[in-house]
C-alpha cells in the first residue's frame, strides 16, 4: 500500500485561498443570475403596464398570458398569474435602473414580493430593501421586521444620550435602541419572573441578537464583578462591534421605577472604567427594558443621572388576548396529534395472522 504523498508546507494556505475564490465566484454568479431574473421580470411587468395603459388590458388577458407562458416554458418557475401581477407592480413602482443601481436590485425575487405585499409607502419599501440588502436578511426575517414595524421602532426609546455624549456619538447611540423591543419569538403567554425572562432570551439568543440590532455580540449573562467586598451582577452584557462600545442591558418584568436608573448607571460606570479601552472604544451605554413606563417619570429620572442611559418597553404578546386564547399550547397540540394517530390506527384493517 502506497504511503500518502507528503504535502507542501504551504498547501493549507493554498487550499484556503482556492476555497475562498470558489465561494466568491459562486456569490458573483448568484448575483448575476438574480440581476438577470429581476431584469426579465421587470421587462415582462413593463410590457404589461404599457399594454394596459395603451389598450386597456384587463385581468383576463394576464390570466391567459400566464397560461401561454407556462405552456411555452414548462420547466421555468415564476410565470404564474400571481407573479405576473407582482412583475407589473414592480415595473410601475421602480424604474429599470433600480435593478442594477438600487438596493431592491440586490434582493431575491421572494424579498421583492414581500416589499410589494406588505408595504404601501415607497419610502418604507426603499428603507427595508436597503436594510435587508445591507444585513443579508432572509425572506422570513424581512417579513418579521416589517410586521413588527422595525423602522418606526429604531431610535424611538427615550434617552439622555444627547446630554452626556458628543453630538455625533449621541446620534449613533440612539440608533442602537428600539422601542418597543418585540420578543414574540419567546412564545411566552403570561407574565414571568425576571430570571425566567432572562433564561428564555438566552435560549433564543440568535433571535434576541437579531432583535437587538446589527453588530451586537453577547459578552455575558449575570456578569459578575466586585467593588471592595461587595458582589454585583449585570443581567446582560453586550458589545456592539459596529460602534465599538459595551452595552449594559437590565431587564425588569414590571413598569419603570426611578430607582432602576441609579443601579443601571452604576453598572455602566463600572464597565466604562474597567472594561472599556478609551483609546478605541466609544462610551458605554445602558438600556433598561421594562414592561411599561410613564414617560414623564422616565424623563425626570434620566435627567438626574450622568450615565448615558435609555429606557425602552418590550413586548412578547402582540397577539390580541382573545386571539392568543385560541392558540393551543404545546401539550394540547401533542394530545391532539396522539388522539388523531390513535383514531387512524383503529381504522386500519387488521392483518391476518399467517404464522400458524
Amino acid at each position: 500500500m502506497n504511503a500518502p504523498a507528503e504535502l507542501p508546507a504551504d498547501y493549507a494556505q493554498l487550499l484556503d485561498h482556492l476555497k475562498s475564490q470558489v465561494r466568491q465566484a459562486r456569490v458573483r454568479a448568484t448575483r448575476i443570475v438574480n440581476t438577470e431574473l429581476l431584469s426579465l421580470y421587470w421587462d415582462i411587468g413593463h410590457a404589461i403596464v404599457q399594454r394596459q395603459e395603451a389598450e386597456g388590458w384587463g385581468s383576463k388577458v394576464i390570466d391567459r398570458l400566464a397560461v401561454d407562458l407556462r405552456s411555452a416554458f414548462p420547466d421555468m418557475r415564476g410565470l404564474s398569474r400571481t407573479n405576473l401581477k407582482y412583475m407589473r407592480q414592480m415595473a410601475s413602482i421602480w424604474g429599470r435602473d433600480a435593478i442594477g443601481q438600487q438596493p431592491v436590485g440586490q434582493l431575491p425575487w421572494g424579498h421583492v414580493t414581500v416589499l410589494l405585499d406588505k408595504l404601501d409607502n415607497q419610502s418604507d419599501r426603499e428603507w427595508y430593501a436597503s436594510t435587508a440588502a445591507e444585513h443579508g436578511w432572509s425572506r422570513n426575517v424581512l417579513q418579521n421586521q416589517i410586521n413588527s414595524g422595525l423602522r418606526g421602532r429604531i431610535g424611538a426609546a427615550p434617552s439622555n444620550f444627547q446630554d452626556h455624549l458628543p453630538a455625533e456619538d449621541s446620534d449613533l447611540a440612539q440608533q442602537l435602541v428600539r422601542d418597543p423591543y418585540v420578543f414574540d419569538f419567546l412564545d411566552i403567554t403570561e407574565r414571568v419572573a425576571e430570571r425566567e425572562l432572562e433564561s428564555a432570551l438566552m435560549r433564543r439568543l440568535e433571535q434576541f441578537l437579531l432583535e437587538l440590532g446589527h453588530g451586537f455580540a453577547f459578552v455575558g449573562r449575570q456578569y459578575h464583578f466586585e467593588v471592595g467586598d461587595q458582589d454585583f451582577y449585570i443581567d446582560l452584557l453586550f458589545f456592539n462591534w459596529v460602534q465599538a462600545r459595551f452595552v449594559v442591558v437590565e431587564l425588569k418584568v414590571g413598569r419603570f421605577e426611578p430607582e432602576y436608573v441609579g443601579k443601571l448607571g452604576f453598572y455602566v460606570s463600572w464597565i466604562d472604567d474597567n472594561l472599556r479601552n478609551k483609546d478605541i472604544h466609544a462610551p458605554t451605554v445602558g438600556i433598561l427594558l421594562c414592561a411599561g413606563r410613564n414617560d414623564n417619570v422616565v424623563r425626570y429620572s434620566l435627567a438626574g443621572t450622568t450615565a448615558p442611559l435609555a429606557v425602552a418597553d418590550y413586548t412578547y404578546e402582540t397577539l390580541p388576548s382573545q386571539v392568543r386564547a385560541l392558540v393551543p399550547t404545546d401539550d394540547e397540540i401533542a394530545a391532539a396529534v396522539e388522539a388523531t394517530v390513535s383514531e387512524l390506527d383503529s381504522q386500519l384493517p387488521v392483518k391476518p395472522d399467517n404464522s400458524g
